[in-house]
């Protein structure tokens, strides 16, 4: 095994991952079940692959196994986390053009939930937005020439 790259902003391995490697999905803790797939399937569309009763849910695009799993194993009923706290920041949803990213963020707004922000990261615009329990969602599209302007929502998303 050879080091990819040297390290050398201080002590650290001089190993790095390979560039090709991807995260082929996530799982998040979530309070309550259906209010979660009432975001993720319901309003983003994520295709229901797998369901274990009240306490799991396994989620995809395209057919995958899943992407997205959704479970309450460790957290039903659970409160959100504080913002202080450690944990995952966001999940980022890629889509393949700025029109699948519109049609996404249309729906958002038409189901009533409150964008946090957005952004253009010159790879990407990215609008932002908390899903329920506060797991901060990102979807960039290809990039163009100026960043999505987050729109205004009278109601924000209630938590799971």
């Amino acid at each position: 095994m050879g080091s990819n790259a040297d390290s050398s902003e201080g002590a650290g391995p001089a190993y790095r991952i390979d560039p090709g490697a991807d995260i082929g999905h996530v799982h998040l803790k979530v309070a309550d079940l259906e209010r979660a797939l009432g975001f993720w399937r319901d309003v983003l569309g994520f295709e229901l692959q797998q369901r274990l009763g009240d306490e799991a849910a396994f989620l995809s695009a395209g057919g995958y196994h899943h992407h997205i799993g959704l479970n309450t194993w460790l957290s039903r009923n659970g409160e959100p986390p504080d913002p202080r706290a450690t944990g995952l920041f966001h999940v980022t949803i890629r889509y393949p053009s700025r029109g699948a990213l519109a049609t996404a963020v249309a729906r958002v707004m038409e189901a009533g939930i409150a964008l946090d922000g957005a952004s253009d990261h010159s790879a990407s615009d990215a609008p932002t937005r908390r899903s329920p329990r506060d797991q901060r969602c990102r979807w960039p599209a290809p990039c163009s020439s100026s960043a999505i302007a987050p729109p205004s929502c009278s109601r924000r998303f209630e938590s799971a």
